[in-house]
C-alpha cells in the first residue's frame, strides 16, 4: 500500500483505541520506517533479519538521538495528542520494534541479534526460516511445521528472547496450536490474515449449505473453487 492508504489505516486504528504495527522493508528502509512511525503507528515489524548489524540499523531508524538516528519533524500525527515534547520524549521507550526471524542465517546469529539495545519483539516466520532451512524439500507438507530442525530452531530463539527480556510472536494459520505456543513462551500472535478468514468462514458456510441441503432433499456438487 501506499503512505495515503497507511495514513487512513492508522488514523482508523487510533480512533478505534487499538495498537498498530506496520511490517517495513526492512532494517534499510530508513523513509518507511521513519514515515510509519511519523503517521502515528505504535511500532513497526522489520523483516528479514539476518544479523546483529542489521537489527541495529533497524533499531536506529525508529529511535531518536542519541539512541537513534530518527529525525525530528513537528506537525505529523504522531505529535498530535501529546505534542513535540510529550511525544518525541518518551518515543524511546513506548516505540516498539519488532525483528522478523526468518532466516537460518538470523537463527545462527540470535544470540547476538537479540542482545541489540532497543529490539522488543522477535516475531518468529515458520514459512519463510522453513524455506530457508530446506525443510520444504525434506518434508511432505505440512510435516516440516513439526519437524525437529524447526523444533530445535524455536528452542534456540526462545532461550535468546529469555536471556535479554525480549518478547516473542509469531504467526499462525488458526488456532490449533496457540496453546503450544502460549507455553512456549509466545504472548504475541498473529492468527491468520485477510484471505485466510474469508476463505475459513466461507467454507464454513458452504459445508452448513451442503449439510442442509442434503437433509431437506436438495442435494447439489459443489463446484472446483478456492473453498475446496
Amino acid at each position: 500500500m501506499g503512505n495515503l492508504e497507511l495514513s487512513a489505516m492508522l488514523a482508523g486504528i487510533a480512533n478505534g483505541g487499538a495498537k498498530s504495527m506496520v511490517r517495513v522493508q526492512g532494517y534499510h528502509d530508513r523513509g518507511g520506517i521513519q514515515q510509519a512511525l511519523d503517521m502515528g503507528a505504535d511500532g513497526v515489524l522489520v523483516p528479514y533479519i539476518n544479523s546483529a548489524d542489521e537489527a541495529r540499523q533497524a533499531v536506529s531508524c525508529a529511535r531518536y538521538p542519541t539512541a537513534g538516528t530518527r529525525s525530528v519533524y513537528f506537525p505529523q500525527r504522531s505529535m498530535n495528542r501529546a505534542g513535540l515534547l510529550g511525544y518525541a520524549g518518551a518515543a524511546n521507550d513506548n516505540v516498539i520494534l519488532a525483528l522478523q526471524v526468518e532466516t537460518d542465517s538470523c537463527i545462527k546469529n540470535i544470540d547476538e541479534i537479540a542482545a541489540v539495545a532497543g529490539v522488543d519483539l522477535l516475531f518468529l516466520g515458520q514459512n519463510n526460516l522453513c524455506m530457508s532451512m530446506g525443510l520444504y524439500e525434506k518434508y511432505k507438507f505440512p510435516d516440516m511445521y513439526t519437524s525437529p530442525e524447526l523444533g530445535a530452531a524455536t528452542d534456540k530463539l526462545r532461550r535468546a528472547a529469555k536471556r535479554n527480556n525480549v518478547i516473542l510472536g509469531l504467526f499462525l494459520f488458526g488456532t490449533s496450536r496457540v496453546g503450544e505456543f502460549l507455553e512456549k513462551g509466545f504472548p504475541f500472535i498473529s492468527i491468520g490474515n485477510d484471505l485466510h478468514h474469508i476463505l475459513t468462514q466461507a467454507g464454513a458456510y458452504v459445508k452448513d449449505l451442503e449439510t442442509v441441503s442434503q437433509k431437506n432433499g436438495s442435494p447439489w456438487t459443489r463446484r472446483p473453487s478456492a473453498l475446496i
